[in-house]
């Protein structure tokens, strides 16, 4: 049993009424895999150009719960029997870029990252729990339980983020508004892909 010891079971293939069938919760669980791999790579490309700084501790903070939630979604993937996404090589790369690149804009930049990031997962999280309560709360009730969590990690991560200047990255808006639209995307192919 992946946590609580409480067996997690696949759903049918067919959805009842008021039930998620097996395709839309193989893209939920895909998708949350894809985007707790992304964020590894970000956090793994930031600590690359700022791991050394003050702003080390920080980031490393934030990864090693990430690597905390990657760790839960390769369980469940294994659990649900879910293919992860064919992606998953991209992201490693785009992730670290992201990581990486936001990182050389200083702490400042690494921080404008984490708040877009973490704001697009939370918002993404968040449709996802609606989509479960709305499927069947008790039959999905553990995988509410963890992604209610994770959601709430990627929120605290959002305020560090913001608590940490963000906002007075350079182009904050600009650089906010791109890496959502990244997200958005990043989201919406790893769902289907």
């Amino acid at each position: 049993a992946p946590t609580g010891g409480t067996a997690l079971r696949p759903c049918s293939t067919e959805a009842a009424p008021g039930r998620l069938g097996k395709a839309a919760l193989d893209r939920i669980i895909r998708v949350d895999h894809a985007g707790e791999f992304g964020a590894n790579r970000i956090y793994a490309g930031q600590m690359a150009v700022l791991g050394r700084s003050s702003a080390g501790p920080l980031i490393q903070q934030m990864w090693d719960q990430e690597k905390d939630h990657l760790k839960k979604f390769n369980e469940l993937m294994v659990a649900y029997r879910v293919r992860p996404t064919i992606l998953l090589p991209f992201w490693n790369v785009a992730g670290f870029v992201l990581g990486a690149g936001s990182a050389l804009l200083g702490k400042k930049g690494a921080m404008a990252c984490t708040v877009a990031v973490e704001e697009s997962i939370s918002d993404h999280y968040n449709s996802q729990i609606r989509t479960l309560v709305e499927g069947d709360p008790e039959k999905y009730k553990e995988l509410l339980q963890v992604i209610k969590q994770f959601r709430d990690d990627e929120l605290e991560h959002h305020d560090i983020g913001l608590e940490h200047d963000a906002e007075a990255a350079p182009a904050y808006s600009v650089l906010k508004a791109a890496i959502q639209l990244g997200c958005k995307a990043a989201i919406f192919l790893s769902e289907r892909i």
